[in-house]
């Protein structure tokens, strides 16, 4: 009972210090490669990159304390992040307050439903995410987490469409004139340097390497070079004018969403105190036009605000020395003749914020990081408000699912490596928690890291204490090293994202989905364009995906195999269709292959329907049941049926290999005694043996393919 509680308590039989030396490096190693990913990935999921490293000290070490697995590396992942991200986006401002509170408050919602499943031990149910969605989905991610990097890879800022693709073309268009060649320099020689570092020896930590190197070369050559202006420095009255507009259309869309959160209060204090128990109100109705006119301006300004930030940042600056020792900014098609510039191309940095016209941010370099909190984050259990809490919950479901199918495929693959006995619902309860308590230490919800696990194995992991000592190295990483993470760049951040997602790609998976059945091939591709087209919003690529997996598994059950049975050439009984071969004209062998119930009971009756139709010689029909392996009320009744109808046409039936469960029902229903104990047998052989005599004595059939059969049976006995 203990070990079921504290799953961590078997690592130490038999612990000594030479297992302990061997875990402790395994962590450190799995460090040095999660520190930096993990940055990577916050940035991923639309937070700042300091959160992967909260993400990062707590829950490597709970999933490892409380799972199963003994070398799964838990932390921040790519397909979790991507779809933390898109989960959030409608709801608040990527990086803003609120958006950082939802994505705690659905690491803490993936961690409870995650807990319950595995408490519950319906770990099956993530078998309703099927191969083909989980291959189409992934390969779609992949593809999406790779170019949403592309902007930071070309230093270019754009606002994000309603559609991914829609965003890719924006950065495109902006690349073309605007992509700041140190920030693209610096992310092709990181990959350079992973790519190299990989193919010359695996065992180095590529990550770390080209994270230490680009950060020294961005400190040492001043890679980010910013500059605080006030509107006053712009020598520009239009651009002047385009800022204070900005700033107008940004305040006056503020007061419209705070006027109809008011209406929408309103509208439920209505609701509340049986205003409209009987319908909408007349009240109800102006309030909710009134919303409808506000949303409808809303949306007017946000695409006026999109407009005027796109041609703020649009401005190439130049920057020129006054006498006062302060910089002046000119659009570069406007700078005086004589006047010397700086040299460099300044831009303005404008986001969803009001610009401060004292202060405005002029960007003269590349983006890095920046200041990252010292110290440990505060912890305190996220607020959980009813509303938020619900509406995150479907996404937290799909996160939970495509977590955990991440990890356990991944523990799987180690635990038929190391011979290791795995728990399913054991590492649900250890995923849930790390989610729940990483939720408590400002964590974003994380899951198992094929990348990381596979290091972890490599250097020869013994237990489930590397991962504590990863933990223990990011904590001490946020206590006294996180100033030397300030220079390191954000197109480096993109270029780890870039590489670690290549491996998702999975073209094989396709074929061999087709190759096993076309119409799981189809959904494989289905999946994989519905995730592309409908990005941001990947969970209805999950949705269509489910739901024709679902509808294929219906139409399988409502038509299952029915197929006619004769004699092979190798003495076997085989389908007659697919090997093309004769049947006996007075007996028809029909073998049923799945459930019998309430979806597929008239399918049968058809079935036998067309054989009798077809063949007006027949006798008797043998039904081979050892393939029914359930049955239910509507199916026992299409049997009674059956055999009524088939007896009074002067047809007799009979059953082979019926199994014990289907007996029983025949049995408690007294099918049995109107089928005839003497017209159920053990095998086919024995019944074709048994009904070949009476079916041919009269008969004129000349050649039976069944005779060999009952020879072959004869020599036997």
């Amino acid at each position: 009972m203990l070990t079921k509680i504290f799953p961590f308590i078997t690592w130490f039989k038999d612990y000594d210090f030479g297992k302990f030396r061997i875990d402790f490096m395994c962590g450190v190693t799995v460090a040095l490669v999660l520190i930096p990913q993990s940055m990577a990935y916050a940035q991923l999921a639309g937070l700042p990159p300091y959160y992967g490293l909260y993400a990062s000290f707590l829950p490597p070490m709970i999933a490892a304390l409380f799972g199963s697995s003994r070398q799964l590396a838990t932390g921040p992942v790519a397909v979790v992040s991507l779809m933390t991200a898109a989960s959030l986006e409608p709801l608040a401002t990527a990086g803003s307050d609120q958006f950082i509170a939802y994505a705690i408050l659905l690491a803490l919602t993936v961690g409870i439903f995650q807990l319950l499943l595995g408490v519950l031990r319906l770990g099956l149910i993530v078998n309703f995410l099927s191969h083909p969605v989980v291959n189409g989905f992934t390969n779609a991610a992949a593809i999406i987490i790779a170019t949403s990097q592309l902007s930071k890879l070309f230093g270019v800022y754009v606002d994000k469409a309603p559609h991914h693709y829609e965003t890719i073309i924006r950065v495109i268009k902006a690349a073309i004139y605007y992509t700041h060649l140190p920030t693209l320099a610096l992310g092709i020689f990181a990959v350079a340097i992973m790519y190299g570092l990989r193919r010359l020896n695996p065992k180095i930590p590529n990550v770390l390497v080209a994270v230490v190197i680009t950060t020294l070369i961005s400190w040492a050559t001043g890679f980010q070079h910013n500059h605080r202006a006030a509107i006053s420095d712009i020598e520009s009255s239009e651009i002047k004018a385009d800022i204070k507009n900005f700033n107008q259309t940004l305040i006056k869309n503020f007061e419209l969403g705070e006027k109809r959160a008011g209406l929408y209060q309103d509208m439920e204090t209505l609701k509340n105190t049986g205003h409209d128990s009987h319908g909408p109100s007349i009240k109800t109705l102006n309030i909710q036009h009134e919303i409808d006119i506000i949303s409808a301006e809303i949306e007017t300004l946000k695409h006026d605000a999109h407009i005027l930030r796109k041609g703020l940042r649009d401005v190439k600056f130049a920057a020129v020395a006054s006498s006062e020792e302060k910089l002046l900014f000119y659009s570069q098609d406007s700078v005086p003749r004589g006047v010397e510039t700086d040299g460099r191309v300044w831009r303005l940095r404008s986001g969803n914020k009001l610009l401060d016209e004292k202060s405005l941010l002029m960007t003269g370099g590349g983006a890095v990081v920046g200041e990252i909190p010292e110290g440990l984050p505060g912890l305190s259990i996220p607020k959980l408000e009813l509303s938020a809490f619900f509406q995150l919950l479907p996404f937290a479901v799909i996160i939970s699912l495509l977590g955990f199918m991440e990890a356990i495929a991944i523990a799987k693959a180690m635990a038929a490596k190391t011979g290791q006995r795995l728990d399913p619902n054991q590492e649900l309860i250890g995923q849930g928690l790390a989610n729940i308590l990483g939720s408590i230490g400002k964590s974003y919800p994380v899951s198992g890291s094929f990348s990381r696990s596979a290091v972890n194995l490599q250097a020869g992991a013994l237990t489930g204490f590397s991962s504590v000592i990863t933990s223990i190295v990011v904590v001490i990483t946020l206590l006294f090293f996180t100033p030397l993470l300030y220079h390191l760049p954000q197109a480096v951040l993109a270029a780890v994202i870039m590489m670690a997602v290549i491996g998702l790609v999975n073209v094989s998976g396709f074929i061999h989905a087709w190759r096993a059945q076309w119409y799981d091939g189809a959904i494989s591709v289905i999946s994989f364009v519905a995730t592309l087209m409908l990005a941001p919003h990947l969970e209805k690529g999950i949705y269509i995906g489910v739901a024709l997996s679902l509808l294929v598994f219906l139409y399988k059950s409502m038509r299952p195999t029915v197929s006619s049975l004769s004699r092979h050439e190798d003495e076997a009984l085989r389908d007659t269709i697919t090997h093309g071969l004769m049947e006996c004209e007075y007996i028809g062998l029909v073998k049923f292959e799945g459930p019998l119930f309430f979806a597929n009971a008239s399918y049968l009756e058809d079935e036998i329907n067309s054989r009798i139709v077809a063949r007006k010689s027949l006798k008797h029909i043998i039904i081979a049941a050892n393939g029914i392996n359930d049955i239910d009320a509507s199916g026992e009744e299409a049997l009674s049926l059956i055999v009524v109808r088939l007896r009074s046409g002067g047809i007799d039936i009979s059953f082979s290999g019926v199994n014990e469960s289907v007996m029983a029902v025949l049995i408690r229903t007294h099918l049995l005694e109107r089928i005839g104990r003497d017209h159920i047998f053990p095998t086919m052989e024995k019944a074709i043996q048994t009904v070949h005599y009476n079916t041919h004595k009269d008969g004129r059939e000349e050649n039976c393919p069944l005779t060999t059969v009952c020879r072959m049976v004869e020599n036997i006995n």
